[in-house]
């Protein structure tokens, strides 16, 4: 079968939620056994999101091949159960970075470089050439931003020209209010939504409403008789608790069906409904188990942020669900900690703690009082990345007697650099070279024999965890911190890198990290094993 490409479009406004839908749809048509894939594109001028602060523009995900993507991509693998590469995300920035170098070359045989067809035609290449990597059935290509945006004028362009050789279709999302004075759904914004689409030479097949309540039926056929879509185009993407389920509201509209019939496809016999009796035993849960993440990626102005971390956020909920409970997430911003002490407190009334990773120095001893707070109160602790780095520096100082022990990323003069910046980063740095210089992707760690890592990992002696970092556990101190009692359980094949730590369970119930992100290898029916261990050993210590 020819590939087929369907384009999503924001319209009104961002944040809608479309990476949800767009990896709904992939999910949907994976379920009736079609090649599924998934393309971001992010309108800005970085090249990627690697040099982005999450409270800018949300988590920075991590691919296998060590790309740094817009959050949604992991929406897309998480939904869909795929691994995706950098090349599945295309920015601004990426396609006029190529653009320019081809023109240094003379690619261009002398021509003078224009927006159109010069740029178009990359962002189409770009497009295309994830086809030829495999031989997919459908590729969803996600447009971020809103269809109003002048940065998204060339990515519609290169959109209609793929439809000059290759089958395409077009879906709107777009937001309908419903004011509290008012109380009714508005349509007059997606109306506006489907006009400024037109002007730029494009008419949604399919028109997705994203808002509080499911569309009633005066507002579709008010959609329909404005914007000229068939009422049966037209879908509802209500708000919900899961956002798992959306693939099952999307199902029982018979989008699914309907994109088939666009395409003049026979429609599939289903594979099978593993994922609607999974969100069905979701729903019956009634247990529960107190998560806290102590971050420092939370605030944005008078606003609480959950995007920043929202792999961790998920990989909570895949473990919880998986031993049956519902998670309640406490949020505790690391820097309120520093600022009053009294906010450890809250620590006595949850069933585990999660510090997840970061970047810089801000929050960091708030990080430290919490950690020495759940080692010395028996608290089931999970450290992802920088939440190991900071645990070494908590126990070097309390329990090996080097006092004022730091990372140099936080205190470059520190008299005990128990973490420090490895040879090739801080070469990076000099040159300044931040984008796309940690070590980054898939990288595989060698656990150690009899340990509670290995235990956790079916007793595999080396597994691969992706990376996103520049600092590591200084191995000078490796032998004092172990003397101790400190477990060194992981460690890179030739033995320079920490990969894990732990301690043993006589001393703790549950105290482990890793400089990984283990996060982003959980999947819904898979959950990650230490995030799994981790709400097993918060269940044991609750009953």
């Amino acid at each position: 079968m020819q590939t087929k490409f369907i384009f999503i479009i924001g319209g009104v406004i961002s944040g809608l939620g479309k990476g949800v839908i767009t990896a709904s749809i992939g999910n949907l048509l994976k379920n009736f056994g079609y090649k599924v894939t998934v393309i971001k594109i992010d309108p800005y001028l970085n090249s990627d999101a690697g040099t982005m602060r999450p409270t800018e523009h949300g988590e920075v995900w991590v691919t296998e091949d060590g790309g740094e993507i817009d959050q949604d991509l992991g929406n897309y693998e998480r939904f869909l159960d795929i691994t995706l590469s950098r090349d599945n995300n295309i920015t601004s920035g990426k396609v006029l970075f190529n653009v320019l170098e081809k023109e240094r070359r003379g690619e261009y045989l002398g021509k003078t470089v224009m927006y159109i067809p010069h740029v178009t035609n990359e962002i189409k290449r770009q497009i295309i050439r994830i086809s030829k990597k495999d031989k997919y059935d459908f590729i969803l290509i996600e447009i971020g931003g809103v269809v109003g945006d002048y940065e998204n004028v060339l990515f519609l362009k290169a959109a209609q020209l793929i439809e000059d050789k290759y089958p395409v279709m077009y879906i709107e999302i777009a937001y309908l209010p419903t004011p509290k004075h008012l109380g009714e759904m508005k349509t007059k914004p997606i109306q506006h939504a489907i006009a400024d689409l037109g002007y730029t030479g494009i008419k949604p097949d399919m028109v997705i409403g994203r808002g509080e309540t499911f569309l009633d039926k005066p507002r579709i056929k008010k959609i329909s008789v404005s914007c000229g879509i068939h009422l049966d185009k037209i879908f509802s993407a209500p708000d919900v608790d899961n956002i798992y389920e959306m693939p099952l509201i999307l199902h029982r509209q018979k989008l699914d069906e309907k994109i088939l019939k666009i395409f003049d496809i026979k429609k599939r016999k289903r594979i099978d409904n593993k994922w609607k009796d999974y969100i069905e035993r979701i729903k019956k849960l009634k247990k529960q188990v107190r998560v806290a993440i102590i971050g420092k990626y939370i605030d944005s102005g008078k606003f609480t942020l959950k995007d920043s971390y929202i792999s961790v956020v998920e990989a909570v909920r895949h473990a919880s669900w998986h031993n049956r409970r519902k998670p309640e997430l406490i949020w505790i911003n690391a820097k309120s900690i520093e600022e009053d002490k009294n906010r450890l407190k809250e620590l006595e009334k949850v069933d585990c703690i999660i510090v997840p990773g970061g970047f810089g120095t801000s929050g960091i001893e708030g990080k430290i009082m919490a950690i020495n707070y759940c080692r010395k109160n028996k608290i089931p602790y999970l450290g992802l990345c920088l939440g190991m780095q900071v645990a070494v520096i908590e126990f070097a100082r309390n329990e090996c007697n080097l006092k004022g022990a730091n990372s140099t990323e936080v205190d470059e003069n520190t008299k005990y650099p128990v973490i420090d910046i490895i040879k090739e980063q801080r070469e990076a740095i000099a040159k300044k070279g931040y984008g796309g210089t940690m070590r980054l992707g898939l990288w595989p760690a060698d656990l150690k024999k009899g340990s509670l890592v290995r235990r956790f990992y079916n007793d595999k002696k080396r597994v691969y965890e992706r990376h996103r970092h520049r600092y590591e556990v200084n191995p000078k101190y490796i032998e004092r911190i172990e003397k101790k009692g400190l477990v060194f359980s992981g460690c890179s094949p030739d033995k320079t890198l920490m990969e894990f730590i732990e301690l043993p369970k006589s001393v703790h119930p549950f105290f482990v990290a890793t400089q990984s992100h283990p996060e982003f290898t959980s999947r819904p029916m898979k959950p990650n094993p230490l995030f799994d261990n981790l709400i097993k050993a918060a269940i044991d210590k609750k009953y």
